[in-house]
Parts: C-alpha cells; sequence; structure tokens
C-alpha cells in the first residue's frame, strides 16, 4: 500500500478521533478534545495524593502517550496536531485542571524536541508561578546523530521516552516524593541509548500525494536509513545491507566505546540491562519478530549481553513508518530500596492500552532450563512390504514428472497470479525440488510402500499452503492403501493395484475437502487420471485424461479456491493452476515409465 493512502484524509479529525477512541477501549480516561488532553477520570484513583506524571508531544507517535494514560502510568497526556507540539496552553490546562487537586507534585516527562521542551516549559513555570509543585525530565537517548552534529540541542528522544515514562509513574503509584520520581527518570536517561532504521519516511494525512512520492524516491530502492527520526528527520546515513548488516552498524552505534561521538553510556560484557525494540507502525509484526531474533543473537555473541527484559512491539511510533528503534536501557541502582528497582518499575502492572508488556515477572526470573524436543523416530518408521517395483523404473518415471512440474513453474505462477494469490508455482516446484534433492542422495528401493513412505515427509516439510496439505493427505493415505492391499508373499505393484490404492486414496481426501471434478480445482486432473487408469491400466491413457481435465477447467465457473471470489476478469482464459500443475507432473511421469 503507498504511504500516501490512508482511511482518515484530514489529520484534525484523525487526531481528534484518535483520542476518543482512547475512552471506548479504557473505561478509567477522559478525553478533553478542545484541548487534546486524555486524562484519567478522577474516580479511577485509590490514592489522589500520590505524584501526577504527565507526558505528551505531537500526534502520529501512537500509541505514545495517549495509550500510556492509565493507572499504573500516566496520569494525563497532552497532545498536539500530528508532529506538532501541543501549545502551552494546552499543557497548562492539563496541570492546572486536569490533575487531581490532591496531587503532592506533578512531573512532565518530555522528549527532547524544541518546540515539545518550549511548550511544556512555560507551561511548568506557568504552574509554579501559581503555587504547583512541578518538576520537569527531557528524554534525550538518540545516538544516531551524535555529540559532533547534535551539538547544543543534545540527543533526540526517541522511543526510550517511553521507558522513563513508565519508571516515573510506577514510582508515583508506589507514593513515592516529585523529587524522587524526577531523580530516577533523569538516572534512566543518563543510562539510555536508542537508534532508530527505516525503509521510507512516512506521509502525514492530508498533504499531497506529490510529496508522498517525491518521500518513497529520496531514500532510493534497496537502501535503509540509519538514524531516522520520529518526525521524518533525515538520518545519518544511507545504507545498502541486509537485515544483519543494518542490526550490527545500530548495535555498533548503541554499544561501541570506541565510538566517541556516540558512546554516551558504558555497558560492560554481562551487565543488566533491558531491551526495547520498538515498531515505527509499518513493520509487520512477522518482520517485527525476525528482527528481534536478530538483535538478541547479536547481543549475546558480540557484546555478551543477556537482556534481564525483552519488550517488543508498538510503544513510540512514526505514523506507518516502515522501520523501528532499538533502545537500550542499563538497569543503573535506583538507590530506593526494594521495589524500587528500575526491574521492578517496569515490571509494575498497568492498566493502559498502549503498553503492551504482557510476560509476568516471575516467568521472567524461573529459570526453565534446557530441553530438548525429542521425538521417538521409531513410532514413525514404515514397515516393509511385500509389494515389489522395480526401482529404477520407478526413479526414471519420478524425475521426469517433477523435471516437468519444475519447468510449468513459471506458467503455473502465472495463472495463479490472476486466479489466487501467486504462491501454487512456487509451492509445487519447492516440493518437486525437494523429492528431485531425495532421489539424489537416496536410492529407492523395489518396496513400493517404503518408497513412498521416502517421498511423504518431503512434501509435508516442502511444500505449505493448500496445495500442500491436499497432497500431504492424498499421499499419506496411498501409502496405507498400498499397505491394505500387501499380501503375505512378495508379488509385483501391478498398475491395478495402483489404481485401486489411488481410488481408496481419492475417497480418503473427500474426508477433507468437498471438492469434485468441475469445480475448478486439481481434483479435474487428478480424478480422471485414477478412473483412466483404474478402467484401462494404462500409465498414459491416464495422464492424457488428466491433461484433458485441466485443460477443461479454462472457462469453468469456480466453486472453491480464491478464484471463487476473484474479481475481474481474465479467469476464463487460464486453466486451474493446480490441475494444470499436477497434469504436467502425471504426462511427465508417464513419459518416464
Amino acid at each position: 500500500m503507498s504511504a500516501a493512502k490512508h482511511f482518515v484524509d484530514d489529520s484534525t479529525q484523525a487526531v481528534i478521533s484518535s483520542l476518543q477512541s482512547i475512552t471506548l477501549t479504557n473505561p478509567s480516561v477522559l478525553c478533553d478534545e478542545e484541548n487534546k488532553i486524555i486524562y484519567r477520570h478522577p474516580s479511577s484513583f485509590s490514592k489522589p495524593s500520590n505524584v501526577a506524571v504527565i507526558c505528551g508531544g505531537g500526534s502520529g507517535h501512537e500509541p505514545g502517550f495517549a495509550g500510556f494514560v492509565g493507572d499504573g502510568l500516566l496520569t494525563a497526556c497532552v497532545a498536539g496536531t500530528i508532529f506538532a507540539s501541543p501549545s502551552a496552553q494546552q499543557v497548562r490546562t492539563c496541570l492546572l485542571h486536569r490533575l487531581p487537586p490532591e496531587a503532592q507534585g506533578a512531573l512532565a516527562v518530555v522528549t527532547n524536541y524544541t518546540g515539545d521542551v518550549l511548550n511544556f516549559g512555560m507551561a511548568v513555570e506557568k504552574a509554579r508561578s501559581v503555587g504547583k509543585k512541578v518538576e520537569m525530565v527531557i528524554v534525550g537517548d538518540d545516538v544516531g546523530v551524535g555529540r559532533a552534529k547534535s551539538g547544543k540541542v543534545g540527543r533526540r528522544g526517541l522511543s526510550g521516552t517511553a521507558l522513563v515514562a513508565k519508571l516515573c509513574s510506577a514510582l508515583a503509584a508506589k507514593g513515592v516524593g516529585l523529587d524522587e520520581c524526577a531523580n530516577v527518570g533523569k538516572l534512566a536517561v543518563a543510562n539510555l541509548v536508542s537508534v532508530g532504521a527505516s525503509l521510507s519516511r512516512v506521509h502525514v494525512p492530508g498533504r499531497s500525494k506529490e510529496e508522498a512520492k517525491e518521500e518513497e524516491e529520496r531514500l532510493g530502492p534497496g537502501l535503509v536509513e540509519l538514524g531516522m527520526g520520529i518526525h521524518n528527520e533525515p538520518g545519518c546515513k544511507k545504507l545498502n545491507t541486509d537485515l544483519p548488516g543494518l542490526v550490527k552498524t545500530m548495535l555498533a552505534q548503541l554499544l561501541d566505546p570506541s565510538d566517541t561521538d556516540r558512546a554516551y553510556v558504558k555497558i560492560e560484557k554481562k551487565e543488566d540491562i533491558l531491551l526495547l525494540i520498538n515498531n515505527f507502525g509499518g513493520l509487520s509484526n512477522l518482520e517485527l519478530g525476525a528482527v528481534t531474533t536478530e538483535i538478541c543473537s547479536q547481543l549475546r555473541t558480540t557484546y555478551e549481553l543477556s537482556p534481564k527484559r525483552v519488550l517488543t512491539g508498538n510503544y513510540f511510533g512514526s505514523l506507518n513508518g516502515p522501520g523501528f528503534t532499538i533502545t537500550v536501557l542499563k538497569l543503573a541502582d535506583t538507590g530506593l530500596g526494594s521495589g524500587k528497582s528500575m526491574l521492578e518499575l517496569i515490571d509494575a502492572p498497568v492498566e493502559a492500552i498502549g503498553w503492551p508488556m504482557s510476560i509476568r515477572p516471575e516467568t521472567w526470573e524461573r529459570d526453565y532450563g534446557k530441553t530438548m524436543q525429542a521425538r521417538d523416530e521409531r513410532d514413525e518408521r514404515p514397515r516393509a512390504s511385500n509389494l515389489r517395483v522395480n526401482p529404477q523404473t520407478m526413479k526414471n518415471a519420478l524425475r521426469s514428472g517433477l523435471k516437468r512440474v519444475i519447468d510449468a513453474e513459471g506458467d503455473v505462477t502465472k495463472y495463479d497470479t490472476i486466479v489466487g494469490d501467486g504462491d501454487c508455482g512456487v509451492g509445487l516446484k519447492r516440493g518437486a525440488e525437494g523429492i528431485l534433492k531425495m532421489l539424489e542422495g537416496d536410492d529407492l528401493s523395489d518396496d513400493a510402500v517404503m518408497n513412498m513412505a521416502q517421498i511423504v515427509p518431503v512434501i509435508e516439510t516442502t511444500m505449505d499452503g493448500t496445495s500442500g496439505a491436499l497432497y500431504a493427505i492424498f499421499l499419506n493415505s496411498l501409502a496405507h492403501q498400498l499397505r491394505q492391499q500387501d499380501g503375505p508373499s512378495q508379488s509385483p505393484a501391478t498398475p491395478a493395484i495402483w489404481a485401486e490404492a489411488l481410488s481408496s486414496s481419492l475417497k480418503a481426501l473427500e474426508k477433507y475437502t468437498p471438492a469434485q471434478p468441475g469445480d475448478r480445482t486439481l481434483m479435474d486432473a487428478l480424478c480422471p487420471f485414477v478412473e483412466t487408469l483404474k478402467q484401462s491400466g494404462n500409465t498414459r491413457e491416464a495422464a492424457k485424461a488428466a491433461k484433458k481435465g485441466a485443460d477443461g477447467t479454462k472457462g469453468m465457473t469456480p466453486k472453491l479456491g480464491r478464484t471463487v471470489y476473484v474479481g475481474g476478469t481474465g479467469w476464463e482464459d487460464v486453466p486451474d493452476p493446480g490441475a494444470y500443475g499436477l497434469s504436467e507432473f502425471l504426462t511427465g511421469l508417464a513419459e518416464g515409465m
């Protein structure tokens, strides 16, 4: 999907609607729409005298920080428009009118961006001028822009802000005073390092489509931007690298003590750290998982660091940015005693929709030890049979059919792109290549059942999706049905025996799919093959029947599969890809016999 495509193109409406949604998903919070403040309902506090913790900044970073409002986390959040700081008036309204009047003080946690610092700073000073106790912690954790370039501005605020907000809020919930809360926040900032990377800049709803195109073209194909900020700010460099190479560079910026421009926190081997891997918003959970595994692997092997906690997910986003940040927090001693260590504060329970951590502390702390995922392969070994085949003939036939499937991959993929999701050809090719590889390494025996037993696991491990499941069910049943015809003494596996076993396997397959000839599926090739073989005993005639059945799916009204709901035109002019791929195998099989 293009970065410029949005369900809501009005950025003002998008912000207000997003804030309203928080009250729908957490009934203990309220929304001041005029000032764009999310705050806890006065009746939700068990101890309203505790220090109030607020945060805020431009919208577009969800769930930060409005999604962090709730018991155990923020008391309130002030939102600006997309990527723009809230005004001092908004923050002042929050400090003076949206916090419990009994609170023994208020702490503002602010990212180190000029607009946020100035507007929150003005509001803090105004609140102090009327007698309120207010402190402010400014979070700068980015190492992407080093000391030389950042100058007096200092480090930008990134996803480490979420951790600072959590630490301070958990401490406040324990009844700790304002100064201690602020000091722990500052201690965390001094032990935080973060860096981000993205495959593209993001598009703000409501801005021109041309701008989005320019943003996409700016980075260029195949490049990743290292050090990109959360407001589309350029990074420190563009890289053409793979994930391991990218992670290696990012971790070096975070942890290499010899990089004097970026060595903000000294972290020794085996020190206690917390790792946060934050999704900018456009990274799939699948890729985020792969990123997490790579980061943890390199931390362990290169830096001898095993995080005490690994947090992953959306904490501090950048709209739909296809990128992530790595944050490392050195777990420094807070000096506040039991129950108030950094790790205990991170683990403290919360009731806020935007905090995704769900693994209990005792689960993290338990020693599970090492276990072997054992399996008794004796249960999977097939018994020998008395059904004999010529191993070389079977091998030649299989090779011929499999090579034909591989050669047909392009056509099968083309047909499946029109009528489905385009993966059928690749799946068939993967299975064919797997069996060919097996045939190169292992000689077939003269036992028909044992040969099938060799082939089936290859199909099960190399083919996925619907086709893979159907083939695995059918071939497992075929091995079983062949064994059912086994006799007390050795005898050849004749075409009649194969045909009977195939016919019974078709009936077994019907338990798992309603597909029948005429439904535009692989059954349109498989059923004619089995029926013709049973009637004639001639493999070539059976293969011709399979090809005729596959060709007949052109123009056939689909009753099963993705073709049923594929719109547009074109599917009428191509055969069903599954039926076509199977007919190619069966044709090659017959030619090789």
